[in-house]
């Protein structure tokens, strides 16, 4: 079965669940200082376009771009359901965020993760993308808690 990737509004309670789960996960794993993944709220800004990603009637994972400016754009909030784990998930997601942002023009996109074991694979994702090391943009600062990463398009 394919995954649908719909633009979501943020008001589903299963949506709202896994971002739950999402900032329980960030806070056992990095100090408060160093948590950047954003709650409900934070991701209803009109800045940020928010993606579902759903097989079937389940809710597999989550996505979304920042606009930072006109040719800068940031990928946040991904997450993939435990469910859904290793299913190809977070690349569908992945890879339609990063097609949204060439069709919207956008010279680059950067986005920032953990350095911890636990976003290991994230990083390894990110990397087979194409994704790369860089210093902190936009409001970031140097943290050893984050690792910074960034892709010309």
């Amino acid at each position: 079965m394919e995954f649908e990737i719909r633009i979501d509004d943020l008001s589903g309670p299963e949506i709202a669940a896994l971002l739950d789960e999402q900032l329980e996960c960030a806070a056992k794993v990095s100090p408060r200082e160093s948590r950047h993944a954003l709650d409900l709220d934070g991701l209803r800004k009109p800045e940020i376009t928010f993606w579902s990603v759903w097989r079937g009637k389940e809710l597999a994972g989550c996505g979304a771009l920042k606009e930072l400016d006109a040719g800068h754009g940031e990928v946040k909030s991904m997450r993939t359901a435990t469910a859904h784990l290793r299913k190809g998930v977070a690349a569908a997601v992945l890879q339609h965020i990063i097609a949204e942002a060439k069709r919207r023009r956008y010279r680059k996109l950067s986005l920032e993760t953990g350095s911890m074991e636990y976003f290991e694979p994230a990083r390894q994702l990110y990397q087979k993308f194409g994704f790369r090391k860089c210093v902190p943009f936009a409001d970031y600062r140097e943290d050893r808690n984050s690792v910074f990463m960034t892709m010309a398009l």
